[in-house]
């Protein structure tokens, strides 16, 4: 009984929260009016952007009036405020109820008790308006060091704020539930209650649970997943990994994907589907929606695989609706000069469709990519073809780590008469560097049918979203970890070099604007409130029309 009465919750708990294309808009998908009735459905501003990606579909596309395409840094032009981070951010920017939370490392050492010569993990909450600095949650560095907790990488990734609560994966591997007003409003939330302090520069943690400790979870280098939720369910992506050596998965056992209730930390079911194939580490973010029908939600998996869950699950238990291998079957994984790639980007959800890429620790150098468009109505492996072995025709071939193909061993493919492939894209001319789909770290931005992809290489590509076909692609001539912001008919985009690339949300490629932020940039702008937020290396800014600050030295 006491199952059958936790799934009826978690169905209730989904209904009660279900959006979908045809709820919000009738013809021309909208998918900025798409995330604004999921924002809408939070106690937050109405033109807040509360997690990477905005709505659980993460498409960066916000509801937004006018947004400067003219700053300059060195002078305070349309710069709003501006505040130091640490000295090294790859946490994306998430602006809600007044407040704006960027993760990054303790470079700048805003807590006295830690200056900023101790490593730390560190998720730093500003005052949306002045930019006035208001508390930080600490995490201090794992003993097993690098192989779990890489230094001075800090927190990279973004949480998720409803009403006064907040929730982030922290480097150390937990999974937490923070009181977005930390102790300024005088009180201790629980079930935590077991601060080290309660001054009013630092966080007040409300519950929290360790994934390695409570679930045997290894994460490799860093656990980095912006969580989502829906209702009640908090989706995580692990970030279980490889050892130091990476030759193999210490706990193949242990989960990959979670599902969490917000409010107690409860898990309510797991899964481990890549187990020992996961190839390197698992960074990426799940996304969300209600697609034929069917609520999923989507992970992409440190094997190079797509899966997607029914989001209730089942005593205990993941209900898997669908796999799809992102790499060709023949692709080898190696450390260096590999061809097999796992995903790093978050899935995207568009019109009904799913849209991912697949990527690699830049460390380990840069390498062919794919983009992938896919139906999410079918179910089973809808991979676009299948291994067997001539020894048995009858039955697939289990995947395996390295090689899903091994010619010499005997193994033959076939096309998936079950494929839920939509298109696939490598690029327009993969002879042609310009012309090439890039390994990537970055995840699409999808408008008026326009898809915008940048590759860890540099290149930006522009793509019809139904049929894969490239509008135009554009060397940025630096390497890009980000993905792009689309709003007010605009497309921006950041670099290695520092610099903000603006263009024409059009089918031609047409540059407005690149503008210099002073150091690099590895995260994503994000649009709130008619303002754009960014981090670069070492600094966040509030971009805003008609401000203007004090230069940056």
């Amino acid at each position: 009984m006491r199952l059958a009465v936790k799934r009826f919750l978690l169905l209730q708990a989904l209904t009660l929260s279900t959006i979908t294309a045809s709820t919000v808009v009738a013809g021309d998908y909208d998918p900025t009016a798409v995330a604004k009735a999921a924002i809408a459905k939070l106690k937050v501003g109405a033109k807040d952007w509360p997690q990477w990606g905005g709505s659980p579909e993460r498409n960066n596309v916000p509801e937004t009036g006018p947004l400067p395409i003219k700053f300059n840094v060195k002078t305070g032009e349309n710069i709003r405020w501006s505040m130091p981070l640490g000295s090294e951010t790859y946490g994306n920017p998430v602006v809600a109820n007044g407040k704006v939370y960027v993760g990054t490392n303790n470079g700048n050492g805003y807590l006295k008790r830690y200056p900023a010569a101790v490593d730390l993990g560190v998720l730093v909450c500003f005052d949306e308006k002045d930019g006035k600095f208001q508390w930080q949650h600490s995490s201090e560095k794992l003993p097993t060091g690098r192989v779990h907790d890489w230094p001075n990488q800090g927190i990279c990734c973004a949480p998720f704020v409803d009403g006064d609560r907040l929730w982030y994966v922290t480097s150390r591997g937990e999974v937490a539930c923070l009181d977005t007003e930390g102790f300024i409003d005088g009180e201790n939330d629980g079930p935590f209650v077991k601060e080290p302090n309660e001054n009013k520069d630092e966080a007040d943690v409300v519950w929290k649970i360790d994934m390695m400790a409570q679930l045997n979870v290894s994460q490799h280098n860093m656990c980095s997943c912006s969580v989502t939720i829906v209702g009640d369910l908090l989706f995580v992506n692990t970030s279980n990994g490889v050892d130091d050596s990476h030759l193999t998965v210490p706990e193949e056992k242990a989960p990959s994907f979670i599902c969490l209730n917000k409010n107690s930390g409860e898990v309510l079911w797991t899964d481990n589907s890549p187990g020992a194939n996961i190839l390197h580490g698992q960074w990426s973010s799940p996304a969300y929606a209600v697609l034929g029908d069917q609520a999923q939600v989507i992970f992409g998996g440190g094997d190079g695989w797509l899966y997607s869950f029914d989001p209730a699950g089942f005593d205990g238990k993941s209900r898997l609706l669908w796999k799809f291998d992102a790499n060709p079957k023949d692709s080898v994984y190696r450390l260096n000069g590999a061809t097999r790639n796992h995903i790093i980007a978050t899935p995207v959800v568009y019109d009904g469709l799913v849209y991912v890429a697949v990527g690699e620790d830049p460390e380990h150098g840069e390498g062919g990519g794919h983009l992938w468009c896919i139906d999410p109505t079918k179910r089973g492996d809808v991979s676009p073809t299948l291994v067997f072995n001539s020894s048995d025709m009858t039955k697939p071939v289990a995947p395996k780590r390295k090689q899903a193909l091994v010619a010499a061993e005997g193994d033959v493919e076939r096309d998936n008469p079950n494929s839920a492939a939509v298109w696939h894209y490598v690029g327009s001319n993969p002879k042609e560097f310009e012309s090439t789909m890039h390994r990537t770290c970055g995840t699409v931005a999808i408008k008026n049918d326009l898809l915008f992809i940048a590759d860890f290489s540099g290149v930006l590509h522009c793509l019809n979203a139904k049929t894969g076909d490239a509008h135009w692609t554009h060397d940025m001539l630096a390497a890009s970890w980000a993905s792009p912001l689309i709003a007010n008919e605009k497309v921006y985009i950041g670099d290695e070099d520092g610099d903000i690339l603006i263009l024409d949300l059009a089918k031609e490629l047409n540059i407005v604007a690149e503008i210099n932020l002073g150091s690099a940039l590895y995260t994503t702008p994000v649009s709130a409130n008619e303002s754009i937020y960014i981090a670069n290396r070492n600094r966040v800014f509030a971009i805003q029309e008609g401000t203007k600050s004090a230069p940056v030295k």
